[in-house]
């Protein structure tokens, strides 16, 4: 099904109507804002079609003058069927190809482009390589968002002194974010469930930075999604202790998820996809990492606030430094995260409330 908020745009210029490919997740999809920000600002007369999840459609869906194609994996072969009957009519001058996984190539096959832009060789995977006839330029260490402006560097856009997104919400989602906002006073968020248990902090230390910041005089409040993992580690969070102001769990759509994250004053976050929308609306992230390589995939404005374990942990299991080895390779191990300490977290957020 095509989601529209695009009115036709009559462009003589080549190489202007442009068909992105990026499904998920929260965090990249909130990465490949950026760039589309960057289209819209630098080509106004674009026409910019985005397929992307079901999910991740609810996050973007009032992003003026981009027309989005849901695409729903959970429906297998029916989603690829759904995407070349809505497509079918169309030739697009290109198509980003923005995301590696298998069956994104596959379906991308029912596009048709002129131009198939895919990553460069040494970020290109699970056959990537196949589906496209250009590659993006190579760049050693980018962070996630920078690879995806290299797409908008590919098509010839014009570059952009600073970073930017937009990436509007309802008038009554802003309202309910001011309400909620008024009635909280200062507060911080902490987000603490990242999309598998062994990317996520202790509840117990999560409480005791809880308890920090409340004897700071700030509120607390707890968000996430309506997943299992998501629950359980909030409520983890709660039994051991009681300065919990909200708990805000499953309880919020995306909107009003951003609304939420851009009224605080800090936001707390593993590798999950809140903390990247905190960055993206102005609000400081601290980020735990333990997995992943905060320069590469932390909150893009925010990696000198990251409480990283990261290079240690990849240096004991590969016997050499992260920049002797493939970039983004991830560290492995179920215990990883509790080498974080609470005195880490603790630090950033005394540095952050006092600045």
């Amino acid at each position: 099904m095509i989601y529209s908020r695009f009115s036709a745009l009559e462009s003589d210029s080549v190489g202007k109507k442009i068909c992105i490919m990026r499904l998920s997740a929260i965090g990249d999809v909130c990465h490949a804002v950026a760039m589309v920000t960057r289209i819209r600002n630098q080509w106004p007369d674009a026409e910019i079609t985005w397929v992307i999840g079901k999910i991740e459609y609810q996050l973007v869906k009032l992003i003026p003058n981009v027309r989005f194609v849901i695409f729903d994996k959970r429906e297998g072969k029916a989603a690829v069927k759904k995407l070349e009957t809505a497509l079918s009519a169309e030739n697009f001058d290109a198509l980003l190809m923005m995301q590696v996984a298998l069956r994104a190539n596959l379906a991308s096959r029912v596009i048709k482009a002129k131009t198939r832009i895919g990553f460069d060789w040494a970020r290109s995977k699970e056959l990537h390589w196949l589906f496209a006839n250009k590659r993006i330029a190579p760049r050693k260490h980018a962070h996630v968002l920078d690879g995806f402006m290299d797409f908008a560097d590919a098509l010839g856009v014009p570059s952009q002194s600073t970073v930017s997104w937009d990436i509007p919400i309802s008038e009554e989602d802003s309202q309910w974010g001011l309400q909620k906002a008024a009635e909280l006073g200062d507060y911080a968020v902490i987000a603490p469930a990242a999309s598998k248990a062994e990317r996520n902090w202790l509840p117990e230390r999560y409480a005791k930075v809880a308890e920090h910041i409340a004897q700071m005089g700030k509120k607390v409040i707890l968000v996430g999604g309506p997943g299992v993992l998501d629950r359980s580690t909030a409520d983890a969070i709660l039994k051991h202790t009681q300065v919990i102001a909200e708990d805000y769990t499953a309880k919020t759509s995306l909107h009003q998820l951003v609304a939420l994250l851009r009224h605080a004053k800090l936001v707390i976050a593993p590798d999950t996809g809140p903390a990247h929308m905190a960055t993206m609306v102005g609000t400081p992230v601290i980020g735990l990492y333990a997995h992943s390589n905060p320069l590469r995939t932390g909150p893009y404005k925010d990696i000198d606030n990251a409480c990283s374990v990261y290079e240690e942990c990849i240096a004991e299991q590969r016997g050499k430094p992260w920049q002797a080895l493939p970039w983004g390779v991830r560290a492995k191990g179920s215990d990883l995260m509790q080498k974080i300490s609470v005195e880490s977290v603790i630090d950033k957020v005394d540095k952050l409330f006092v600045s």
